[in-house]
Parts: C-alpha cells; sequence; structure tokens
C-alpha cells in the first residue's frame, strides 16, 4: 500500500518538475479534449495518450461507458465551462471514448441486474451495450453520443486500447455531431 506521506512526497516531485511549468492554468482545457475512459488501475487516459497538464478533461468510471450518469456529468462540466470563460480554446471539441482489452465490466456478464442498473436500462437492453467487446462498446458509445450532444463544433471519437500491447488503436474516426441532431 502507498501510504499518505509518500503521496505528499511525490506531490512535491510534480510541483518542482511539472506543475510549476504551466502558470495560468485555466479550468477549460487548452486541448478542446474530453476523455471518457474506465478506473481500471492499467488505464489512466492521461498516461496513455500523453496528455499534458490541463490539456485535457477527464471522466473515469467502471468501463468508460457512456452512462446516463456520464451524460449528467459532462452537461455538468459543460455549463463549468460556460461560467467560467478563461481559457477557453476556439475551435472544435473532440469528445474521446477511450475502451480498453480485458476489461473487468466483462466479468459482470452474470450479473444482468447490476448492468442494468448501472446503464439504466431493462435487463432486455444489455445486449445492445456489447459489454463483451471493447470495438463494439466504443461503437455502441460514440453513437449514443452522436444522439445526445446537440453541439455543432464537437467531435466525437472511440480509441481501444490494448492492456497487453500498450497500444492504442482508432476504432472510431473523430466524426461531427450529425447536423439534423443539432438544435433549431
Amino acid at each position: 500500500m502507498t501510504d499518505t506521506d509518500e503521496l505528499v512526497r511525490r506531490n512535491g516531485d510534480f510541483v518542482a518538475a511539472e506543475f510549476r511549468t504551466r502558470p495560468g492554468l485555466t479550468i477549460n482545457p487548452t486541448g478542446n479534449m474530453m476523455v471518457v475512459g474506465c478506473v481500471d488501475p492499467r488505464v489512466d487516459p492521461t498516461r496513455i495518450l500523453g496528455l499534458g497538464l490541463g490539456e485535457a478533461a477527464v471522466i473515469r468510471n467502471v468501463g468508460g461507458r457512456i452512462t446516463p450518469a456520464t451524460l449528467r456529468t459532462m452537461n455538468m462540466l459543460g455549463k463549468v465551462g460556460a461560467a467560467n470563460p478563461d481559457g477557453k480554446v476556439s475551435g472544435d471539441w473532440n469528445l474521446v471514448l477511450l475502451h480498453h482489452t480485458d476489461c473487468g465490466m466483462t466479468d459482470l456478464a452474470s450479473f444482468p441486474e447490476l448492468l442494468a442498473e448501472y446503464f439504466e436500462i431493462p435487463e432486455s437492453e444489455l445486449a445492445a451495450k456489447s459489454v463483451s467487446d471493447p470495438y463494439g462498446s466504443v461503437r455502441v458509445d460514440t453513437d449514443l453520443i452522436r444522439q445526445e450532444i446537440r453541439r455543432p463544433d464537437f467531435l466525437v471519437s472511440g480509441l481501444v486500447y490494448d492492456v497487453s500491447t500498450g497500444t492504442v488503436e482508432i476504432a472510431v474516426p473523430p466524426t461531427p455531431v450529425p447536423a439534423d441532431r443539432l438544435p433549431d
């Protein structure tokens, strides 16, 4: 177990090496990017994707899945960003969904009631969530985002991280929200 004294020591290293080199960080990501990934400790989006401090907003949950709770969090983050115009960068936003191989969520197949509760859907709809296939699940979730996001400046992409090789593969290239999904 890593104790809190060690965490505080590591924070000192962070302040000396990285934090002081990034003055003026704002609440809005400098890279116009949001990443949704899994809480699996093998799958740290900032490390895997080489993201710098302040470059992206990162949401992590079980499976890196788009659930009603994830959508609510994204909505809240959008409101926080809108209320804090400092540091806003013009241009498109890329919402990156990062799923991975050997996800622990696949072990929950024998608990359909738990999965249905997590996704806030009836058990009869679970098969459509493609829980056991990261390529299928990232396609399902990017499609869901394209139905839910109502911003013309949003791109949605889906990546799959292989936990055995450390490599990332593009499963869904950056795709804009369709024009017919935009508000009037």
